[in-house]
């Protein structure tokens, strides 16, 4: 039985008011949902972020590597496609809340990842004519023209799939604690922040194994070992089915004036629109990390030992470590210590949280424009371009930027879950997941137009495609200006925001 079922009447102590278990009986509170459920569903969250990201991570080099195309058209293609499915998302919340119901729409979209990413496997076997090696002229090593569509196909199938899933996966997870439950409701804050846990744990492991075997073994293998970890994904969650709660679909007959229900709830939705438009900034940020950072270690020293080299995309580990560490940090001590200040139960208000990442944000992006000064410095007084620093001169950066997804991460995930109408909270998700896709489109925006721009009078690009002879300091500073405004402007509507009771 899916969430689409009748609304129960209210029961027993041990019922929950208004949700099912998987055959549509009344939903037992101690044989159902918690922390037993959310176990499950956290899991299929590493499995899916595993294989999202260990395509996603490392997509710029696949771009400029066997498809020849230049860093500003990669860059700006991974910002594309990252947008898109990043706004996909309310697509796939609408179809869950109004017609299947979040776990059947789950289920759905799981085969049509995998569906994805066995096209991408296949895709990926057939090689350029020059190989893997980025040295050769792009023109003289042109992939077939079937080779990219059918990798552009396999990529945008798995954005379908992504969009689908992302939203659906982490509001079923959060319908597992009961709101009007006091010890359930404070478990669900926690639950938000072990969720993030898990899901940069698969990033972590990810950057580490897939961004290694994709450089050094085979493209193949490594977007076939993502199929294979959503196929395990999909079975996890089908195992926890006996476990979990259910939620009927939304119906205008659940109001008492049919239609008009609907439309207000929808209203409700215009207050948190100030605070998505404010956060974009913090967006085009967050879509640097796959794409400029990636290309930047790659002109590093990444030797860990005599014979080993450190993939340019595994650098991204250091944002997961810095999440993963601190995560435990901010749910066990910063918490408790806030509780005791503010009296509330989650510490600080979740805008507090958002506007605090937003600040740290800021700090990486500076950090990152003063690291590119000090690489280009160095880089260009070297004879064969690759600058004699270490990689750990990017860790700073990376770290900073972590521990700002800590806070504005997180926070924007329970936001936009707790402050919309129950009916709608797949949606909700959906509307903090597009705020990463506008982001990402608004930065592939900024790449392609400053291209263009920079190369005006025969110049040198900000992104040429020999990153020494660029300027990404420049663009980094460009970013830093806009999120200083994002935040004044997001600590105007903060300030004025009345939260859902």
């Amino acid at each position: 039985m899916d969430d689409g079922a009748l609304l129960l009447p209210h029961g027993s102590s041990d019922i929950v008011d208004g949700v099912f278990d998987y055959a549509g009986r009344p939903a037992s509170r101690s044989a159902t949902g918690r922390w037993i459920s959310a176990a499950f569903i956290i899991w299929v969250e590493i499995g899916e972020r595993f294989s999202y990201y260990g395509v996603s991570s490392n997509l710029i080099s696949y771009l400029t590597g066997p498809l020849r195309e230049s860093t500003a058209t990669a860059a700006a293609a991974v910002n594309v496609w990252s947008g898109v499915a990043s706004m996909l998302p309310l697509l796939g919340a609408f179809i869950a809340d109004s017609y299947f119901g979040r776990y059947r729409t789950i289920v759905g979209a799981s085969l049509l990842y995998m569906l994805g990413l066995s096209l991408m496997t296949l895709s990926s076997l057939h090689s350029s004519p020059c190989g893997e090696a980025a040295t050769t002229d792009p023109a003289d090593c042109a992939p077939a023209p079937g080779q990219v569509v059918s990798f552009y196909a396999s990529l945008y199938l798995m954005a379908l799939a992504q969009g689908c899933h992302k939203p659906c996966v982490q509001a079923f997870g959060a319908d597992q604690f009961d709101d009007d439950h006091p010890a359930e409701r404070a478990a669900k804050s926690s639950f938000f922040n072990w969720w993030y846990f898990g899901l940069i744990a698969g990033v972590l492991v990810a950057n580490l194994l897939l961004t290694y075997i994709q450089d050094y073994v085979s493209w193949a293998l490594g977007f076939g070992i993502p199929c294979l970890a959503m196929a395990a994904a999909l079975l996890v969650f089908l195992l926890g089915t006996k476990t979990y709660r259910l939620y009927p679909l939304y119906t205008n007959s659940s109001t008492k004036c049919p239609g008009d229900g609907r439309r207000g709830d929808l209203k409700r939705l215009l207050p948190l629109l100030p605070i998505w438009a404010t956060s974009l900034p913090y967006a085009v940020v967050f879509s640097q990390s796959p794409t400029l950072f990636t290309k930047q270690g790659a002109t590093l020293d990444r030797r860990l030992g005599p014979n080993f080299e450190l993939p340019a995309a595994s650098l991204q580990v250091c944002s997961s470590v810095a999440i993963i560490t601190f995560v435990v940090v901010y749910d066990r001590l910063l918490v408790p210590l806030a509780r005791r200040l503010t009296k509330r139960p989650s510490g600080i208000t979740m805008l507090q949280r958002i506007g605090t990442g937003m600040f740290i944000s800021l700090l990486s992006i500076v950090v990152s424009a003063l690291v590119e000064i000090k690489r280009l410095e160095v880089a260009r007084e070297s004879d064969d371009g690759v600058a004699p620093m270490s990689m750990w001169w990017l860790v700073p950066q990376y770290a900073l930027f972590g521990v700002a997804d800590v806070f504005t991460m997180i926070g924007l995930q329970e936001f936009f879950y707790d402050q919309v109408p129950e009916a709608y909270r797949s949606l909700g998700l959906g509307l903090y997941l597009s705020i990463f896709g506008v982001g990402s489109l608004l930065s592939g925006g900024l790449v392609s137009a400053i291209d263009k721009i920079s190369k005006m009078g025969g110049g040198d690009s900000w992104f040429a495609d020999d990153i020494n002879r660029g300027h990404f300091d420049y663009f980094y500073w460009l970013l830093a200006g806009l999120s200083g405004v994002g935040l004044v402007l997001f600590l105007n509507f903060a300030k004025a925001y009345v939260y859902k009771k």
